[in-house]
């Protein structure tokens, strides 16, 4: 492998963790910021229920991913599936961590809250790192795929036709 690839890989981990927590801390402000757009809804938080910051982590690591330089992509081609499976990792891991110390506090905090979001993207990212030569992620790349779409068209159903239990209401 050339050196010159392997720097790239890190400064693109590194770079789309920045993006991911950029993007996503200004996502949850989109949604008012355009007046209530449903295009924007799709994509940027509705309300402050955990269901709709999931959408935080998802969307910019999806993105992300998507536009991966083409010589990262030939060199590493695990490393877009890892994207996808860490950013299905992270999404999850902001209600399961949500719920979890606001069980235990019977409260929510929010600098706490802050604070999962980024461990969501580290997560996500670090995932992406460890995975990026995996054999075995690249062989499950069109499951993770089929996921990662699924997950998305029920971010798009959900913000619209959200069912009435827990993870879609606000805290």
């Amino acid at each position: 492998m050339e050196q010159t690839t392997k720097r790239s890989v890190i400064s693109y981990v590194i770079a789309g963790f920045i993006f991911t927590a950029v993007l996503g801390a200004l996502l949850h402000f989109f949604y008012e910021w355009s007046g209530n757009s449903q295009a924007v809804s799709l994509f940027s938080p509705v309300n402050e229920s955990a269901w709709e910051h999931m959408k935080l982590v998802f969307f910019p690591v999806l993105l992300w991913a998507l536009f991966m330089p083409s010589r990262i992509r030939k060199e590493y081609p695990s490393l877009c599936p890892a994207l996808l499976a860490g950013s299905l990792l992270g999404t999850f891991l902001v209600p399961v961590l949500f719920y979890t110390y606001s069980g235990i506090l019977g409260q929510n905090v929010s600098f706490v809250d802050i604070a999962i979001f980024f461990i969501a993207v580290a997560a996500a990212f670090y995932t992406a790192w460890k995975l990026k030569a995996s054999d075995r992620i690249y062989r499950l790349r069109k499951p993770i795929a089929a996921m990662a779409v699924l997950l998305a068209l029920s971010f798009f159903l959900f913000t619209f036709l959200p069912p009435q239990i827990g993870l879609f209401q606000e805290p």
